[in-house]
């Protein structure tokens, strides 16, 4: 397989990693935070916005797509890229865990799952043959697994028996991408790591999963209600496991403090629609912790959000943004999403930046003190 991901720094302090991925439709710089676009958007922006703020890819989903608008359709006037008009990289999740948390009725078999669609109970059937094709008709530089993602809480005999039917139906999309020449025209595959909660779980998955020698890996099955010591643990307890030599992924989360911890656990790739969903409501991040614009305070505020990051949405004032807010105007989701976004995508910029630096450990450290000390000042 060819060589697609330089480790260009570990820091001393951390297992923090500073890398670069190549993919077809360009060049990743890590660690980065990747934008949600489930169905083919990002929520109220615009391609250009997100490259505008610095987004280098971006998430699609598989299980939304093919059921609307179909990866057949969207193969055939180009794939995904052509289809949103977004020429960056992609990013797409298998569908796996959309079928375990938003389809109806279930059936999860040796050979895939059986389900009824969420949006008209239509029976359909997920296996590593319909999701690696589907992904295939996207046209996705990164393609994920089908996995089982086990509940939180969970037994460990039914952990178990999820992390050996995700190893087979790893094996299974790999050897697809393999034989239908995926991985060959440069189109990366991305295996899942399970586990839940249980550290030797973990550990076999990643290990069973790295002697399949995968072009990336991710950490699956956390924040899926676990509270957060115990997801940073178990993403601590998967990554040590993980070849150092490929890109690592920890699926759908986080907040910006566990964005840094995580860095600093060693992983180097992030997705999470926090950012999206809280600007939708009037929530923004500011190195001080996150702020509400509905509250009173903010009526006559003349400052942008956060003095110094420069986007499109500092042009306005806090008191604008709030009015838009509250009159429920379209146009706060997009200022509000963009300046959310940008936040992300520049802390991952920090992170890069001070990982060059070789002073990771002590600037991260502070930030998020700083962040949470603001946020616990702003409960009080």
């Amino acid at each position: 397989m060819s060589v697609h991901f330089d480790l260009l720094k570990t820091d001393s302090a951390t297992a923090a990693r500073r890398g670069r991925l190549r993919t077809r439709h360009g060049m990743v710089e890590t660690p980065i935070f990747m934008p949600v676009g489930t169905q083919g958007t990002v929520k109220s922006v615009t391609p250009t916005h997100l490259q505008d703020i610095g987004a280098q890819i971006i998430l699609g989903n598989t299980y939304h797509l093919n059921l609307r608008p179909g990866s057949e359709l969207v193969r055939d006037l180009g794939g995904l890229h052509r289809f949103m008009g977004w020429d960056g990289p992609i990013l797409t999740d298998s569908g796996g865990f959309q079928v375990f948390s938003l389809a109806k009725l279930r059936d999860i078999r040796d050979d895939g799952v059986a389900f009824q669609s969420h949006l008209d109970g239509a029976k359909l059937f997920l296996g590593p043959k319909e999701v690696m094709g589907i992904q295939q008709n996207l046209g996705s530089d990164i393609a994920m697994v089908l996995d089982e993602c086990p509940p939180w809480p969970c037994e460990r005999d039914d952990c178990a028996r999820a992390v050996a039917r995700s190893r087979r139906w790893a094996e299974q999309c790999r050897q697809i991408a393999t034989d239908s020449g995926f991985l060959a025209a440069g189109h990366h595959v991305f295996a899942i790591v399970q586990g839940s909660t249980f550290d030797d779980l973990r550990r076999e998955a990643a290990e069973s999963l790295a002697a399949l020698d995968f072009p990336g890996y991710a950490v699956g099955g956390v924040s899926v209600g676990e509270p957060e010591p115990e997801m940073l643990k178990q993403v601590g307890a998967t990554t040590p496991f993980l070849p150092a030599n490929k890109p690592r992924y920890t699926m759908g989360l986080g907040t910006p403090p566990q964005l840094l911890r995580m860095v600093a656990l060693g992983v180097d790739m992030f997705d999470c629609v926090l950012p999206t969903r809280v600007a939708r409501n009037g929530l923004v991040f500011t190195p001080d912790g996150p702020l509400n614009l509905r509250n009173e305070q903010y009526r006559a505020d003349p400052r942008p959000i956060v003095e110094g990051l420069a986007n499109y949405t500092a042009n306005f004032s806090r008191a604008y943004l709030r009015h838009l807010t509250l009159a429920g105007e379209i146009l706060s989701c997009t200022l509000l999403t963009i300046h959310n976004l940008h936040f992300y995508l520049d802390l991952m910029a920090q992170a890069r930046a001070h990982l060059d630096a070789g002073d990771f450990d002590s600037w991260h450290r502070a930030w998020i003190g700083r962040y949470e000390a603001g946020a616990a000042a702003r409960r009080a």
